[in-house]
């Protein structure tokens, strides 16, 4: 990322409620981080109107001396960019609900970002992300792409093997799991090890003061934060010992799996329709033109500290600090039980040039590593099928995966569901 006066940053999917979330980090650190435009870029014209507006009247109030423009137009935003933060929802709330609500006919769960939802919402959002990486490599080859649409190392993984090498997938998952060890952990100097996948992760080692606790800290029931968009489990503790690690809340679909199906099930609402009900009520309060910040519902949400964990890495490229970010890069060497094309989950040095995956301390836990391996080869399958709509790696994908494996079950589901997502599927033959 350059040195120059300010910077353009292109946010694609601004019309998400999240972006005030976003704004918001920019106006923290606009000392270090200036910004002289930022493009508002969504094809959705009421979103983009109603939250760049406000958007707007936050830098207003902030007296931000940057310009902000909305478009619809993607090269428009792309162009000479220093860096594009792709938010994106490939067929919007509707195909969210399509994702959580078809595999439970199947007795499948149904969910954003893992199992046979997750695995949709990549199809559809595979070819559109490596069509604004074509558009960026094009127009503003020197940016880098700052990904947060989800399902995030599955989408880098994919943008990359395209052939867009300059991009960094995100998520909040990984700083909420570390501060909140910390906050449980609160005295002397605390470092942890933290390794997977995107939405399959641990912590596995924790020091205090130099002094290995991690096995101190599973006893006394340290865990991850609890998350807003994921039903709360009563057996954390249990599976903590069982797992020798702190676990990201996702896993809890794996370790709790039949205690999420019933939740869903019985919940008489899947989180798309809560979080489209939530997006509606953002909405209004979005639109009242007195709103110069971004309201406490937008926690609501599940995107806690989102603004901190992509405004950081922004600032770090851009400053050249050095600084450590956990974030979805190419596995390269880092983890030896994993190809070098994988994309991996892994602590970063963060400067000018992009993210460098630091040493990690040996991984002796089995159950992370066969866990790790089994759903990076369902990831590989999925980037495989989305690039190309190939049927046959859809297949290989699911009867690999843990949430699916009965090849019945999962070839009628995916029968059902590319069908319900065919406007958004233009890899695939019909």
């Amino acid at each position: 990322m350059s040195e120059k006066q300010g910077l353009k940053i292109a946010i694609i999917g601004s019309g998400s409620t999240y972006t005030p979330e976003l704004i918001d980090g920019f106006i923290r650190l606009r000392e270090t981080l200036p910004v002289r435009q930022f493009m508002f870029m969504d094809i959705d014209d009421r979103k983009r109107t109603i939250v760049g507006e406000l958007c707007i009247r936050m830098l207003q109030e902030e007296k931000m001396d940057s310009e902000a423009i909305l478009t619809a137009d993607l090269d428009e935003a792309v162009r000479d960019a220093d860096c594009v933060i792709t938010q994106i929802r490939v067929g919007k709330l509707p195909a969210r609900i399509l994702d959580e609500t078809i595999p439970p006919k199947y007795g499948l769960l149904g969910q954003e970002t893992t199992g046979i939802g997750g695995f949709m919402k990549a199809q559809r959002t595979i070819p559109v992300m490596c069509h604004i990486a074509d558009r960026v490599k094009e127009l503003a080859p020197e940016a880098f792409i700052i990904n947060f649409t989800n399902p995030s190392g599955i989408i880098t993984e994919a943008v990359m093997k395209h052939g867009f090498k300059r991009i960094i997938g995100l998520c909040n998952v990984p700083i909420n799991m570390t501060s909140s060890v910390r906050e449980q952990i609160p005295d002397g100097e605390l470092t942890m090890d933290y390794v997977g996948l995107n939405h399959l992760s641990w912590i596995y080692h924790i020091e205090q003061d130099g002094r290995d606790i991690t096995k101190e800290a599973i006893r006394q029931g340290v865990k991850s934060e609890r998350m807003n968009n994921i039903p709360p489990s009563d057996l954390d503790r249990e599976i903590t010992a069982v797992a020798g690690a702190v676990y990201s809340p996702y896993l809890e679909y794996y370790y709790d799996r039949e205690h999420k199906k019933k939740h869903n099930l019985d919940s008489g609402k899947c989180r798309g329709e809560e979080c489209m009900e939530i997006e509606e009520q953002l909405l209004a309060l979005y639109s009242e033109k007195t709103l110069c910040r971004k309201p406490e519902l937008l926690n609501k949400r599940g995107g806690h500290r989102y603004s901190e964990v992509a405004v950081n890495l922004v600032h770090d490229l851009y400053n050249n600090t050095g600084n450590v970010n956990i974030v979805n890069v190419r596995n390269g060497g880092t983890l030896d039980f994993l190809e070098p094309d994988d994309v991996v989950e892994v602590a970063c040095a963060i400067d000018r040039d992009g993210a460098h995956p630091l040493p990690l301390r040996k991984i002796d836990n089995t159950h992370i590593k066969t866990m790790m391996e089994t759903v990076k080869e369902y990831e590989r399958q999925t980037v495989n099928a989305g690039l190309a709509g190939d049927r046959t790696a859809a297949l290989r994908a699911m009867v690999v995966h843990p949430l699916m494996g009965d090849y019945t079950t999962s070839q009628k589901c995916l029968d059902e569901m590319l069908n319900a997502n065919r406007a958004y599927l233009p890899q695939y033959k019909f």
